[in-house]
């Protein structure tokens, strides 16, 4: 006897069926990474960029907390104000609810958004050590013990 579930759609179905476009906010920018082979990875719902083990950016254009849509430079606070000189409207992402984040965020809604982006590119191309971060590695939670099993029952 062949069981059928009423509710799936007949399996040759699912072979045509599509996933819907990834979206990539502000292309430009894989665009002129592109020689570095960026790997993109969806992450909190905006796109990373690694180039080798190295996270770089984050690519966001979503319509909660506008403010933080951008580019997110990877960096930490001893590079800050150096960056700073070379981009005036980044800043730390609000998002994360403390004045200051590790992550510093060139603004969309800035004037000088997509040159401060590209400047920022050019700076990754050159291998500037000031973008960029090693992800730290997850640790994996240690599994929980057996507990040995009891004898068979006879």
């Amino acid at each position: 006897m062949v069981r059928r579930h009423r509710g799936r759609a007949p399996i040759g179905d699912a072979i045509f069926a599509r996933k819907p476009p990834q979206i990539r906010p502000h292309e430009f920018v894989l665009d002129a990474l592109a020689r570095l082979e960026p790997l993109t990875r969806p992450m909190f719902g905006c796109l990373a960029v690694y180039v080798e083990d190295k996270i770089v950016l984050i690519l966001r254009d979503r319509p909660d907390s506008r403010d933080d849509n951008g580019v997110w430079l990877a960096t930490t606070a001893a590079h800050h104000e150096s960056l700073q000189s070379e981009f005036p409207s980044m800043r730390s992402i609000g998002l994360f609810g403390q004045p200051v984040t590790h992550w510093q965020v060139l603004p969309a809604d800035a004037p000088d958004f997509e040159e401060s982006a590209q400047r920022a590119c050019r700076l990754i191309l050159a291998g500037d050590a000031r973008i960029g971060k090693v992800p730290k590695r997850r640790s994996r939670t240690p599994k929980k013990a057996k507990r040995p099993r009891s004898a068979p029952r006879r």
